[in-house]
């Protein structure tokens, strides 16, 4: 069982529980070190259930007790088994441990949809699904996929594919590769990468703001590996975001529906909505979905009044296919006295 230290002053929230999943040799674990390296102030908790397995750059470790390794800027690695998921993740989430995100690595563990169906049932008040990452090397996935068909299984559950290792592949070559990634899926995010480089914004929200400390402290990741001549145009942004701002009401039938069936190459859908109806214009709809697995909350709404604010993110968007389908969710069909229900039956 982890054991974790408490951090004190923080708000609960709702924690994204993200899983990362490839092949051998992907490149998945080069990129869960490039996330941990450009965190950008967030704490990110890494669960394995092999520590040994996973090469956690010995730059990031700091120190180890039991089965946590805490890592610099506020991060930590803990062991687990699946088992052991739900508790891992229950403890990792709780708001005194303050962390931002948690990040999963699935080999070793289970296979990705069985992986994804431990963490949908370890969900929590403070911890939610925040989607599959499965990395491929391009340069070897028409060779991996043919000699290894389950491989097509994993790919097809994914939500987000990254397709790494394009700077070993020409045009033709990565264009294949695309073909096959969606013929067993039409809908995830796509984004084409060399040494794993993605930029963590694609899979988490920016750090909360934090109180500053300027007494003696741990130097975070981002001051420890800090470089000033470091060019950081490498990472791969390469994703596309659509709003949606209107002093307004959504139609709760149709944005569930949005929500549960989300345009082709969308990552996450999140934000605030307004829903008009007797009992529920003094709060705020609270949305966060990956993958059409969605998370409602409600809240009072703050100094800014009633509105409608949604944004999409993904890699390969229609971008106008999703600013009509945007669209789509606003007004109010008056006559539909239960639409309500589509949207209240995600609420955490």
């Amino acid at each position: 069982m982890c054991q974790l230290r408490h951090v004190t002053g923080r708000n609960e929230r709702h924690i994204p529980v993200v899983v990362l999943a490839g092949f051998l040799g992907a490149g998945k674990t080069t990129l869960l070190n490039h996330v941990l390296r450009n965190a950008g102030g967030r704490r990110i908790g890494v669960l394995v259930n092999d520590f040994g397995s996973v090469d956690i750059d010995s730059l990031l470790v700091s120190g180890a007790s039991g089965g946590t390794v805490s890592l610099p800027g506020g991060c930590m690695c803990c062991t687990t088994d699946a088992e052991g998921l739900g508790d891992a993740i229950a403890a990792l989430s709780a708001a005194e441990v303050g962390l931002d995100a948690i990040l999963i690595e699935a080999s070793g563990i289970a296979e990705p949809p069985a992986l994804i169906r431990l963490v949908l049932a370890a969900r929590s008040a403070t911890a939610s699904y925040g989607g599959l990452v499965y990395v491929i090397d391009s340069s070897q996935f028409l060779s991996t996929i043919a000699g290894h068909p389950m491989v097509g299984g994993h790919v097809a559950v994914a939500d987000l594919v990254v397709l790494n290792k394009a700077d070993l592949v020409d045009g033709d070559e990565m264009a294949r590769v695309r073909d096959v990634v969606r013929e067993v899926n039409s809908t995830a995010s796509l984004i084409s990468v060399s040494d794993a480089l993605i930029d963590p914004g694609l899979l988490f929200d920016d750090a909360p703001d934090r109180p500053m400390d300027d007494g003696p402290r741990q130097l975070s990741l981002d001051e420890l590996l800090h470089d000033d001549h470091h060019d950081h145009s490498h990472l791969h942004a390469e994703f596309e975001s659509v709003s949606l701002d209107r002093v307004g009401p959504v139609d709760p039938r149709r944005l569930a529906r949005f929500l549960e069936r989300p345009p082709a190459g969308a990552y996450r859908i999140k934000g605030t909505v307004l829903v008009d109806l007797p009992g529920h214009a003094d709060q705020a709809y609270v949305i966060q979905a990956v993958g059409g697995v969605v998370r409602v909350s409600r809240q009072p709404w703050g100094d800014l009044g009633p509105a409608t604010s949604l944004v999409v993110i993904g890699s390969g968007l229609d971008v106008a296919s999703a600013e009509a389908a945007l669209a789509g969710v606003l007004g109010r069909d008056a006559d539909d006295e239960h639409g309500i229900l589509h949207l209240t039956r995600h609420l955490a």
